[in-house]
């Protein structure tokens, strides 16, 4: 996400945040049957009287998140649901508006996703000494930093997408990939000094861009946050350290087979996965940038008669990963992405038709990494051993009613993370 804006948010920007609070963008309310089974009317956010302000108001606590569904217990014998998650890295909102973009798709098509914030897109260009990263000077970012309309532009999207049920995690700050210095390079202490620096830039915008009348965002960052990616998957050991003590409950920053996940370190891993490559006689790891180094190589523009061949070999990747799951283990598809137009945009293209196809098919459930580990959560850990004997792509010899049809242990009481609001 590039920060191409130059001009200062006005009066409008304000009033949209504003009316955000009061409850745009999160559905009409009316009770509804979706692809997820029945739905409850949608709850509004809490009344501006309730907002308790955090810090200096960038942020507040306005109550529960909407939309988000109470995670239930698989029932013995019954066929998991299947999870799918997209998730984006460094999302922000620049002149592409791709992320409105897929803020709608996700409303059109019943899912949510996770948003992996960038904290320095929060950060304006004329205060990015604030910036202090691991091993490097103070003030650099090898993705840059933002301007004010840039930023309002963000912040209104982050809002919205929140209060839609969409989960905001963190891509962290400077994005130092490989060499010395790199994130692979930094001690669990390091990590918690970026993480400490990326809430911060997030709990402190109104402050750092001078928008103090802005409407603030409608979560308390430090509980809203409880999972990541790493920049270029890397320094993954020492980051797990780091999240582990800080109250992470996931991380996404692997690369796994199509199975049911398990927890390393204390914290689910949520991998993304390896998925067919058509045309190829490799697998994949289900990401824009990956499938883009391997067709166009280290160039972002390649050839455009081959761009829409690219974005189909992306696509119809995802979707055999997607039904080898679906017809076999339903083990959860995790998928990450970028808001970028590498190769004329046909990723986001094969993207947007991966949702389209599959969000809508009965037992599937397209949720953010938060749902996922929700549900995780709560089930009975018997029942998790043994969906993680099937390898990829199996199916249960005997069907699932045989499968799971042990009775489960008794449900857990305060299942972590779970909501008081139901969908």
């Amino acid at each position: 996400m590039a920060a191409t804006h130059r001009i200062a948010a006005g009066a409008a920007v304000t009033a949209v945040c504003a009316a955000a609070l009061a409850g745009c963008g999160t559905g009409t309310g009316a009770s509804r049957e979706g692809a997820h089974g029945p739905h409850e009317a949608t709850p509004a956010p809490a009344p501006r009287s309730a907002v308790g302000l955090i810090d200096d108001g960038s942020t507040a606590y306005t109550g529960a998140q909407p939309r988000l569904p109470r995670p239930e217990r698989l029932k013995p014998g019954r066929k998991p649901p299947q999870f799918v998650v997209f998730s984006w890295d460094g999302a922000g909102e620049d002149s592409q508006r791709l992320f409105s973009h897929f803020r709608k798709v996700a409303r059109d098509n019943d899912a949510t996703m996770t948003y992996f914030l960038s904290g320095v897109y929060l950060l304006p260009e004329e205060k990015r000494e604030l910036y202090r990263p691991p091993q490097h000077s103070p003030g650099r970012s090898d993705i840059g930093f933002n301007d004010t309309r840039g930023i309002a532009d963000t912040v209104e999207q982050l809002r919205l997408a929140w209060l839609e049920g969409n989960e905001i995690g963190t891509h962290f700050n400077g994005h130092f990939c490989g060499g010395t210095g790199g994130v692979g390079d930094w001690s669990a202490a390091e990590w918690k000094d970026e993480i400490a620096q990326a809430k911060r830039f997030v709990k402190s915008w109104k402050t750092n861009t001078g928008m103090t009348t802005a409407a603030p965002l409608p979560f308390d960052y430090d509980k809203e946050l409880i999972g990541a990616r790493t920049p270029c998957l890397e320094g993954r050991e020492n980051f797990l350290k780091a999240a582990r003590e800080l109250g992470f409950r996931y991380d996404s920053s692997g690369v796994n087979d199509q199975v049911w996940p398990q927890k390393k370190q204390g914290l689910w891993d949520l991998s993304m996965q390896l998925v067919p490559f058509p045309g190829h006689s490799f697998e994949q790891l289900t990401m824009d940038y990956n499938f883009m180094v391997n067709q166009s190589g280290a160039t972002t523009q390649g050839d455009p008669s081959q761009h829409d061949r690219w974005g189909d070999e992306m696509r119809d990747g995802l979707l055999q990963g997607f039904y080898r799951a679906y017809r076999g283990n339903r083990a959860p598809l995790i998928i990450g992405n970028h808001f970028e137009s590498w190769n004329g945009g046909t990723y986001m293209r094969a993207v947007e038709e991966v949702v389209e196809h599959v969000c809508t098919k009965e037992d599937v459930r397209c949720v953010s990494f938060r749902q996922l580990v929700d549900w995780l959560d709560a089930q009975d850990p018997a029942t998790l051993r043994k969906l993680r004997t099937l390898k990829v792509g199996e199916a249960p010899k005997g069907g699932w009613a045989s499968f799971l049809s042990a009775a489960p242990a008794p449900a857990p009481r305060g299942v972590p993370g779970a909501p008081a609001v139901t969908r």
